[in-house]
């Protein structure tokens, strides 16, 4: 009873992790996903319309284009009047000041010049005087008019009429008069008399533009809800061109005008949710054993959520395309450290929570599902560096054919495709090469080994292995022999043939800090006759906690290290343990002084490299190699590893031990060369 609640407790516990995982990623990524889910198209003129048939959702107005309505301002303009005001005091007090200052008249001029001089001023005054600078600009059209406001009376003026303080003492030269005594009149400074009396207004001329540019009509129609606006494949023309840029201008402002929480979050959030949750789902019926190495669900959990993160912020930006994020590198990561089927569901779904932020995402889906089939088929098993370059060079192709496909299904004439995306796949392309580099940090940060990692600490050269030859030559060609035989087993049943070669190099390494105590070394001499069965026991033992040293002072891999401490489980030094039984058959046995520390293997690997251990070792102390001795051994000692225990801790079934006896058996045969007795031949 006590033990169905804990096991119910247990289920609840894991439910409860489980679903906060599924909670947390889907807040992390609805709360980073873009809002603005109106529909952007990429209209080009002149061109297919590449989308599907698009019908009006709502009424909107057909607006002018910028060119028509810049048109239409630019000549409603020559109507525009700007508002000057008339400032009559300015001549009166300029003119009193020209008579105080030639009260005593003008030298060499009579009188009569300073009555003549102020009657010009005030023509000119009464015409009105402006700023240069506003003269000038106004000056450029000569048909141009303005409103002058005199008190409350407001007049057309022509600009012509009207002038500026450097046209208005012009003017004075060209009466007769004046001109003929123009050298004495210079020396006068009669423009110090010239002051603009025309002011511009500018509050009343800029509501008078407002008015005649508020009067311009923006729209030349309306488009009724549930009206066609364009079918896949017509040609966008001017007019076609010029709806479909109302639609997305009306779509994007009845988005921006709604206020609260709206729809499309609660959408996201749910669609979110449920995408999440059946990937966990797929993780809980299917490879549940994830969940016993929280490394490998944070490596899933946060590549998803990083390449969604990613694409929220590459949406918006328009100077970016979406195809320049390398989704293929997803399900490469996976792949190399999990399996292919969760590298493809993990995928998918990804794909699937990205086009949902994407305004057209067929295309999207299409081209990105290539590019992981490729990645995933090219990558079935990673031994070397090239497999990386060769699978961008695919996911590149294969990525690139896709999206010609979808140009030659929307475009009959190859002078319209537009290739630009193309580039934007080989960039691509380019970038998955970054995979290699990317491999080796997920390693460090989760706690992973790569096939490439087990290949290269299978070189013969590495320091441990190099001194393992030279110290240990028969511990050496053992565990050679041992890694031969596990990874054959392991190509039988479905296991990870090149894990299991490199622990089985590695899974003896501790026997070099005492190599002549292993009778593999050995050459005559066994310094165990002159020790007693429990310090031969416990020197054959250390040789796995030496083992471990060794590995974590040459920064093995975890995944070797547990090679090392389960290759003989919590198996006993047979031999001298019925030794000493025998020789002390009343006293009471600690048989942990004869007990490997262990613990039992807990993978299929493990389990693999400790029946191929055990029978290769005692393989070389059969007195004759036939296939019956070979046989009987093989089955001998695999059903007494069965029978205690050694491997109910691993997922390895009773059909995966049948098939490696088979493979022991006849691998051995082939290794002593065992024949048929031949007849002798009767005289």
């Amino acid at each position: 009873m006590s033990s169905f609640n804990v096991k119910n407790d247990m289920n609840w516990r894991d439910l409860l992790i489980r679903l906060a995982l599924v909670v947390g990623t889907a807040i992390i990524i609805v709360w980073l996903m873009p809002r603005n889910n109106y529909a952007t198209f990429k209209i080009e003129q002149g061109k297919p319309w590449t989308y599907t048939d698009l019908s009006a959702p709502f009424d909107f107005p057909i607006y002018k284009s910028e060119e028509a309505v810049k048109a239409e301002r630019d000549s409603i303009m020559q109507q525009y009047e700007p508002y000057f005001f008339f400032n009559s005091e300015v001549a009166g007090k300029e003119i009193r000041q020209f008579y105080k200052d030639y009260n005593n008249g003008i030298p060499g001029l009579s009188d009569d010049y300073l009555s003549i001089i102020a009657n010009r001023l005030r023509g000119l005054y009464a015409q009105g005087i402006m700023n240069s600078s506003e003269y000038n600009r106004l000056r450029q059209d000569t048909t141009r008019m303005i409103r002058v406001i005199s008190g409350k009376d407001a007049s057309n003026r022509a600009i012509t009429k009207v002038y500026s303080v450097v046209s208005a003492y012009e003017q004075l030269f060209v009466d007769e008069a004046l001109a003929k005594h123009k050298d004495i009149l210079q020396k006068c400074n009669l423009n110090d008399y010239i002051t603009p009396n025309l002011t511009y207004d500018k509050e009343r001329s800029e509501a008078s533009l407002n008015e005649l540019q508020n009067s311009i009509p923006l729209a030349t129609g309306i488009v009724q809800r549930g009206q066609k606006i364009i079918d896949r494949g017509e040609i966008v023309d001017k007019k076609k061109y010029n709806i479909l840029m109302s639609y997305q201008k009306e779509t994007k402002r009845h988005e921006e005008n709604k206020q609260g929480i709206s729809l499309t979050i609660l959408g996201q959030a749910l669609f979110v949710f449920i995408m999440i949750c059946c990937f966990t789902t797929y993780l809980t019926m299917f490879r549940k054993d994830y969940f016993e190495k929280p490394r490998s669900i944070a490596m899933v959990y946060t590549l998803i959520l990083f390449f969604v993160v990613l694409t929220s912020l590459m949406v918006g930006h328009s100077i970016l395309h979406v195809y320049l994020l390398p989704y293929a590198m997803v399900p490469i990561i996976i792949r190399v450290f999990m399996d292919s089927r969760t590298a493809f569901t993990a995928h998918m779904v990804m794909l699937l929570i990205c086009a949902s932020i994407l305004q057209h995402p067929l295309e999207f889906l299409a081209v990105e599902t290539v590019a992981g089939f490729a990645a995933i088929f090219s990558l079935r098993e990673l031994s070397s560096r090239s497999q990386l370059f060769w699978t961008a060079v695919i996911v590149t192709a294969g990525t690139i054919l896709t999206n010609i496909s979808f140009d030659w299904i929307r475009n009959n004439d190859l002078s319209m495709i537009d290739i630009s995306e193309n580039n934007y796949l080989i960039i691509n392309g380019v970038l998955l090469f970054c995979s290699y580099p990317l491999l080796y940090l997920i390693e460090k940060t989760f706690g992973f080994t790569s096939n490439i990692t087990l290949i290269e600490l299978s070189d013969m050269n590495k320091t441990l292995l190099r001194k393992m030859s030279e110290v240990a030559p028969g511990t050496f060609q053992h565990s050679i022999q041992v890694g031969n035989l596990a990874a054959e087993i392991a190509n039988k049943i479905g296991a990870k043939s090149q894990l299991v070669r490199t622990g089985a190099l590695y899974h003896d390494i501790g026997k070099i800090v005492n190599p002549i105590y292993f009778t593999e070394n050995q050459s005559g001499v066994n310094p165990h006759s002159k020790m007693g069965a429990i310090d031969s026991a416990q020197m054959i033992i250390s040789h796995v906690t030496e083992g471990i040293k060794l590995a974590e002072k040459y920064n093995l891999p975890d995944v070797i290290k547990d090679f090392i401490s389960t290759h003989h489980g919590h198996g006993k030094t047979k031999y001298f343990y019925v030794q000493y039984k025998n020789a002390h058959p009343n006293d009471e046995i600690d048989e942990l002084l004869f007990t490997y520390p262990g613990p039992n293997p807990f993978t299929k690997e493990q389990a693999i490299l400790m029946m191929a251990d055990t029978v290769e070792a005692a393989s070389r102390s059969l007195p004759d190699y036939t296939e019956k001795s070979i046989r009987e051994l093989v089955n001998k000692l695999i059903d007494a590893q069965v029978a205690e225990g050694y491997f109910k801790e691993c997922p390895i079934t009773f059909r995966d031990i049948a098939y490696a006896k088979t493979v022991l058996i006849e691998k051995l045969k082939t290794i002593y060369h065992t024949r048929l007795s031949y007849p002798e031949l009767k005289k």
